[in-house]
């Protein structure tokens, strides 16, 4: 049984999130795989953009060296004359690096599949993006070992793919059991007394946790029956992984959804 608002709130005893908290994981994704995207770029803060084709977007690609911006702008505008494999293992690498990337690398890519489906009909930049993460997820653990922002943006990044991507419509099978393990090891004890890794399980449920359950509701709810252990028997929990621990159980138990009392509670600004 999920916990009710009043009974867990009691319980923590943790001070109410700031606005700012979970307001990422509240955006939702701008463009979907089979959706429609609007022709018309508009001004943000992504900054270089792509302009040409209708359905153009645009897409943070400054923080990269002037060789491979070129390289990344001839990807989305002429896919056919770069090679899509190393266009693949640069995002992969980047997303790696830098957090704020990773959350919207798969904007990228969509644009990229789309491009090269359009020119060529094929598949080359997909296939080497769904290898490289391949890899990666099979080396996770040395990842995590080696570099917990590599390992938090890694998840980010793959928890992004599979939110973009689409086959007829769908969310692609190959992903579910990854994603879903990946997240797995962010509800593990050990994970759980760090608030980094803490945050992005949380961030990637709001994203993607709807998704996943349809596709395998039996793996969410023992999910959530980690997440449930780890609030109840916070050893080592932070006051902050708590209460993200609790807004991400009240939020699956609303239907994926903010109610007006959890989003008075948990969105309000912290008045010391």
């Amino acid at each position: 049984m999920l916990l009710g608002s009043g009974d867990a709130q009691e319980a923590t005893g943790v001070p109410k999130l700031s606005s700012m908290c979970l307001a990422d994981a509240q955006s939702p994704p701008e463009a979907k795989l089979g959706a429609v995207i609007s022709p018309t770029p508009v001004k943000s803060y992504w900054g270089w953009v792509v302009m040409g084709e209708p359905g153009r977007e645009e897409y943070k690609i400054q923080c990269f060296d002037a060789e491979t911006q070129q390289l990344l702008k001839t990807a989305l505008k002429d896919p056919g004359a770069v090679d899509l494999e190393k266009v693949a293992n640069l995002i992969v690498d980047h997303s790696l690096q830098d957090s704020v990337f990773s959350k919207e690398a798969g904007r990228m890519c969509y644009a990229i599949i789309q491009a090269e489906s359009k020119q060529a009909g094929q598949s080359v930049f997909r296939r080497g993006l769904l290898n490289r993460l391949q890899q990666e997820y099979q080396t996770r653990e040395q990842l995590r070992a080696r570099s917990l922002q590599g390992w938090v943006c890694y998840v980010t990044f793959i928890c992004n793919i599979f939110d973009y991507l689409r086959v007829n419509n769908m969310p692609m099978m190959a992903l579910v059991n990854p994603v879903y393990d990946c997240l797995f090891r962010l509800a593990q004890p050990d994970s759980l007394s760090k608030e980094e890794e803490v945050d992005c399980l949380v961030l990637q449920l709001h994203r993607v946790g709807e998704q996943l359950e349809k596709m395998n509701r039996q793996r969410m709810d023992e999910l959530f029956v980690l997440i449930r252990d780890g609030f109840l028997l916070p050893t080592g929990l932070s006051s902050l992984a708590q209460l993200l621990l609790l807004e991400i159980i009240e939020f699956r138990a609303a239907g994926w959804k903010t109610t007006p009392a959890a989003h008075k509670y948990y969105y309000s600004e912290v008045s010391d």
